[in-house]
């Protein structure tokens, strides 16, 4: 029996494109009901529901979307064209176009199989998806352009998309929202097929084309097919060019306020930057603090957050405090790592301009201070005063690059830039985990007593009553090779013979403790995708998830398998914390020297604490309380100029923690667009006390050194570095671009640069990228540590490279696209 249509949902009014076209947005239509009404159900009729779906489609750009006037002039070269049709039922038409359609180019496809795409699984034989266009008048009343529909399928069996147009001798009555229908659109696409290709993008492009009503007007007094197709090509040039001069004029806009900030930057006054800063952020101090205590569900982010800053920070403390140690060889250690980050961490949270960006010392600054106890070792220089020297050094840099305003040339700074250096933060983490495995299986995996045929290797250790005969005091170590144990005398020494074991079960769990602390964190993370539990639940584990993966892989490691001798980081307690350096011990041109290293330190600093902040003040996050970078730059200065005096470890803007701070303070929402989720940031809580709060557990943790936090093993202090470099790569477009090399083509997401960008181009642009990205890691992990010196030189160069280089080779449209503002 017949069923009763369901009402149209309402779209929001939009404001038309021009005075003579009312057209404003397509309306998607998914199994909605494009059939007349039926008569009022009686008692005895059959009752079904009909689930229907509206979504508002925008019109094709014709100015920038690439693949638009592409298409027009594809299909109208092959396009199945039906001029004058009596037919008036829909299925009598769908059937008159799609016998055309496959009868010659699809044998593989029948026309049952095709209607039953188009067509819902019911007697009604109602069009599944359709695009109409919706009109709003000037008092706000809304309706349906009736006179036109445009029908979609996607079917598996055909090979290539087809497009065709049928137009009516008289109008049909094709359902309530399309009464008068003159003309008909049938787009079929592949199932597999590319995200800009498929039978949305398709029919978008036809049905923005068809939702002009003085061209449809046209098309209907054309006398034949010819005429027909040269219309719909000389209105698609007319739409690229209309909108394509409206694209220039936004260009031009963004041109002169760019002059114009030039203009008044050249006029501006001594430290206008750092006072801007101030007069924008100081009436929101206090609300930095209220805003972390008022609003819905805010007090239950500020405590997750905390505890996620919490362990987010004394981890990768600890972490990086063990490869200090390792490379300075105990000149800073972990707890001078810990101590620096709560001196650091307190004072950036009371007086920085922006409190979300978090401070720490990374990975970069490890390699730096590696290169600074290279060179006092070469030069027989003492390392504290030379590394307090160049910390005082990079202040006074960052002070004057304060003052006179040098973090304006940030502007310049592009989504490309910032993605690079994510990226190359990403493979420092991994560099430094797989570096300790590859060592741990050189000690273990790879001893020589592990090795097939070799003898059994003996220490012996000399008695320490042969000092006192000799007046040596320097303890005398004697190995060699024996196949027997005991104990063997020579003259008044005794040697004791130690037999050395093959620990190969050290390198097995230290790869599952490195790998399991990763899929742990990252399971959890990612856990509030899952259907499991549910939302409260869900938020709480992906908050939880470093401390949760962090906490389980060291009770495994060291309680199930205690027997098996694992690593851990080393502690020393015997050290005055506080002692100044002997700077007076520096000859002269060792501090001429310290201040070549502090201004390339300095570099340094600028572009990752100026990065950081770009990426925490993005649009996207929606802050309200605007930028600080000039401020922030002069706070960084003070506090490693402190740091630097009692030789703690410098630290700044640190990345992915910062981006992440302000997404675990953020309310987010999930979005859907062709079967792509993507996520948005609604509002962001911006506030000092989960920076503040944070740190000081980090002080408290001071009286866990070295027990419990010593039975943290660095495996999984590995497994950190491995999941802070994973969870860095969401959201970063350069390497979604790179996975575009190894993605089938149906499954590139429909997103704003794969709909305005040739792939070439977008590939070619993810190359030059890459090609940046590989300088960078040949000067940041280079064997050879003054070749590292020019690591800040190469970062400040990527700069000039985006905008001198790469327009040489894509286009500035293409560049407004790719890297833009994050769209």
């Amino acid at each position: 029996m017949a069923t009763r249509p369901a009402r149209p949902l309402p779209v929001p009014p939009v404001v038309p494109q021009d005075s003579r076209r009312m057209i404003g947005v397509l309306s998607l239509v998914m199994r909605t009901l494009n059939f007349p009404f039926p008569p009022e159900a009686d008692d005895g009729d059959e009752v079904t529901l009909m689930y229907a779906k509206h979504e508002k489609v925008p019109m094709k750009d014709f100015g920038s979307e690439v693949r638009a006037s592409m298409d027009i002039a594809h299909f109208l070269s092959q396009a199945t064209l039906v001029l004058d049709v009596a037919e008036t039922s829909l299925e009598g038409i769908c059937d008159l176009l799609l016998t055309k359609l496959l009868e010659q180019d699809e044998p593989l496809c029948s026309v049952a199989e095709a209607k039953s795409i188009l067509f819902t699984h019911d007697t009604l034989h109602l069009l599944a998806r359709t695009i109409q266009g919706t009109a709003t008048s000037e008092n706000g009343s809304f309706d349906y352009d009736q006179s036109w529909i445009c029908a979609l399928g996607n079917l598996p069996s055909l090979q290539r998309r087809h497009v065709a147009i049928a137009r009516l001798k008289q109008p049909a009555n094709m359902g309530r929202t399309s009464k008068q229908v003159k003309l008909f659109i049938l787009v079929l696409c592949p199932s597999k097929e590319k995200g800009t290709k498929n039978s949305l993008e398709t029919g978008r492009t036809f049905a923005t084309i068809f939702a002009d009503m003085d061209f449809r007007q046209r098309l209907l007094e054309a006398t034949n097919e010819e005429e027909f197709k040269r219309l719909i090509i000389k209105h698609s040039q007319e739409l690229a060019e209309e909108q394509q001069v409206t694209n220039d004029k936004r260009i031009e806009m963004n041109h002169e306020r760019v002059e114009e900030f030039e203009y008044q930057e050249k006029r501006c006054s001594f430290a206008r930057g750092l006072r801007e800063d101030l007069e924008r952020r100081l009436p929101h101090y206090l609300s930095d603090y209220k805003d972390g205590v008022v609003g819905h569900k805010t007090l239950q982010k500020v405590i997750s957050t905390t505890f996620f800053l919490y362990f987010a920070c004394i981890l990768p403390a600890i972490a990086f405090g063990v490869l200090n140690d390792h490379n300075t060889h105990g000149r800073i250690d972990v707890k001078k790592v810990i101590i620096g980050q709560v001196i650091g961490g307190v004072f950036w949270g009371v007086f920085s301009g922006q409190p979300l960006l978090i401070q720490l010392t990374t990975a970069p600054l490890a390699i730096y201070i590696k290169i600074i106890f290279y060179i006092c070792n070469d030069f027989k220089l003492d390392f504290h005063a030379m590394y307090c020297a160049v910390g005082l050094w990079n202040s006074f840099f960052l002070v004057m690059y304060s003052l006179f305003d040098v973090s304006r040339l940030m502007r310049w700074s592009t989504r490309s830039t910032e993605e690079i250096f994510a990226l190359f933060i990403s493979i420092a983490f991994c560099n430094d985990a797989f570096t300790a495995v590859r060592k741990n299986f050189d000690a273990n995996y790879y001893s020589p007593s592990c090795q097939k045929g070799a003898n059994t290797s003996f220490v012996a250790a000399v008695s320490p009553s042969i000092y006192a005969a000799t007046g040596n005091q320097s303890e005398p170590f004697i190995s060699y090779t024996s196949t027997s144990h005991g104990e063997v005398e020579e003259g008044n020494v005794t040697f004791t013979l130690v037999q050395e074991l093959c620990t190969r079960e050290n390198s097995i769990l230290y790869l599952l403790l490195m790998f399991g602390t990763l899929w742990l964190g990252v399971m959890l993370y990612n856990f509030n995708k899952t259907p499991y539990l549910n939302a409260n639940k869900r938020e709480a584990l992906a908050d939880y998830a470093l401390p949760v993966a962090v906490i389980v892989l060291s009770f495994i490691g060291s309680y199930v398998f205690r027997d098996v001798k694992l690593e851990h980081f080393r502690y020393d307690n015997s050290y005055d914390m506080f002692q100044l350096p002997p700077l007076d011990a520096l000859p002269i041109p060792a501090v001429f020297a310290t201040m070549g290293l502090g201004f390339s330190l300095s570099m340094l600093f600028f572009m990752d604490q100026n990065i950081g902040s770009a990426m925490v003040n993005n649009p996207c996050n929606k802050l309200k309380k605007g930028p600080a970078y000039h401020l922030d730059l002069l706070v960084v200065a003070f506090m490693n100029g402190f740091l630097s005096v009692f030789c703690l470890p410098w630290m700044h803007a640190c990345l992915p923690h910062s981006p992440l701070h302000v997404r675990s303070l953020a309310d987010v929402e999930e979005r859907v667009e062709q079967g792509h989720v993507y996520e948005i940031i609604v509002k962001v809580r911006e506030t000092r006390l989960t920076g503040l709060f944070s740190n000081i557990l980090i002080g408290l943790s001071i009286f866990l050194l070295p027990y419990p936090l010593a039975y943290i093993p660095t495996a999984v202090l590995d497994g950190l570095f491995l999941y802070m470099a994973v969870t860095a790569l969401n959201g970063n477009q350069m390497f979604e671009r790179i996975t575009l090399l190894f993605m089938e083509q149906a499954a590139y997401p429909p997103n704003h640069y794969i709909r305005r960008v040739p792939q070439r181009k977008i590939h070619k642009f993810t190359g030059l990228q890459v090609v940046q990205l590989l300088v960078m890691c040949s000067l940041g992990f280079a064997p050879w540590p003054y070749l590292k010196m020019m690591f800040p030189v190469a970062l400040l160069l990527l700069l000039p490279i985006r905008h001198k280089l790469v327009p040489m080779v894509i286009e500035d449209k293409y560049l407004a696209a790719l890297d833009g503002e994050h769209q």
